[in-house]
């Protein structure tokens, strides 16, 4: 358990203060049948979606709840996982002021953000086996540092960071630590939500696009303390969640031994994608994968990029990505996807 730990030395001036907006459906939240609401300026007539969805999307939250193990209270939803991490940075980083670090190569949100909110990102590189340079973080760290960014498993390079690292760098960090965990169900490494209430900096990120299938309805989940959600909570718009998203998020978690099943064939579609991989001659290197995607290294990334594209196979290309170079990213698809892939990759080997 960190000593000494004050939220609000890290917390904007602003944010210490703010009135959050009160919606009519946090004003008045006892909804019973038969009553007429006349509070809010919806529309009377009945779409299915005339009237404002929940604000704190109570039902996903009590959902989830059960699932994860985890109080409702230390439960943030967002507009994918993109607004959960802008909440962040306009909760903690004084634009102009404060930093941030991120461990390229990495999800370049994280530097469009700090960007967008004028926030100095300091990048330092994974070392050679894609793991936190702890040393160099803990030398590069200030006062004014307030975020450390920590995408495990990480995109693109597909690897966890070692548990023990992360637990330094927790515990070493004066600042807020979150750990990105959008493909957690992938992995075997256990959720860093398991130690929430042992680390009162610690905030995990996870996200329905993955492993739900869901990428389209965009629901990111913030897990933290209670402290840290009620800050968020103060900051994020009124209805940041619209109705048809938990709608459909609730089904989908109501179903969860299906999204188990799901995730298994995809393991499964990963090990014989990278077995088949190693096989390939213009493939020299295929990287260990905790993920629903694998990192491999070509002999020429741009040029069979390019191939891959005029066989109507779409791959991403991060050849321009530190410590990246000439590697080429694939999703593990349905088994026929993965097949034309291979069966495409010895044609190209071929020629």
């Amino acid at each position: 358990m960190m000593k000494d730990f004050n939220l609000n030395n890290l917390l904007r001036e602003n944010i210490k203060t703010i009135a959050p907006y009160s919606s009519a459906r946090d004003e008045y939240k006892d909804i019973t049948d038969g009553m007429v609401f006349i509070d809010a300026n919806e529309n009377p007539f009945n779409t299915g979606v005339n009237r404002y969805p929940d604000p704190q999307q109570t039902k996903l939250k009590v959902r989830l709840s059960e699932l994860k193990e985890v109080s409702t209270d230390q439960i943030l939803l967002g507009n994918g996982s993109d607004e959960v991490l802008d909440l962040i940075f306009r909760a903690f980083c004084e634009p102009n002021k404060d930093k941030v670090i991120t461990l390229p190569p990495t999800y370049g949100m994280y530097n469009v953000l700090a960007n967008l909110n004028a926030v100095e990102n300091i990048e330092i590189l994974l070392n050679n086996n894609f793991q936190p340079d702890k040393d160099e973080i803990a030398r590069t760290a200030h006062p004014q540092t307030k975020l450390l960014f920590l995408c495990s498993p990480n995109n693109p390079t597909a690897n966890s960071f070692d548990a023990d690292d992360i637990a330094w760098l927790i515990e070493d960090f004066q600042g807020i630590v979150v750990i990105d965990e959008a493909y957690i169900d992938f992995s075997k490494q256990e959720s860093w939500i398991s130690r929430l209430n042992e680390f009162p900096n610690l905030i995990v990120t996870q996200t329905l696009s993955k492993a739900y299938g869901l990428a389209g309805i965009r629901l990111g989940i913030c897990y933290a303390s209670a402290e840290i959600i009620s800050v968020l909570n103060k900051i994020k718009p009124p209805y940041n969640v619209n109705q048809l998203t938990q709608d459909k998020a609730l089904e989908r978690l109501n179903t969860i031994h299906k999204v188990n099943e799901e995730v298994d064939q995809v393991l499964s579609e990963r090990k014989k994608l990278r077995n088949a991989l190693k096989s390939i001659s213009i493939v020299e290197k295929v990287y260990k994968s905790d993920a629903n995607f694998i990192l491999v290294k070509v002999d020429d990334a741009n040029k069979r990029y390019q191939q891959l594209v005029e066989k109507g196979i779409v791959v991403r290309n991060r050849t321009n990505q530190p410590l990246c170079e000439n590697c080429l990213r694939f999703t593990v698809g349905r088994e026929s996807e993965n097949k034309k892939l291979i069966e495409t990759l010895q044609s190209i080997s071929k020629s």
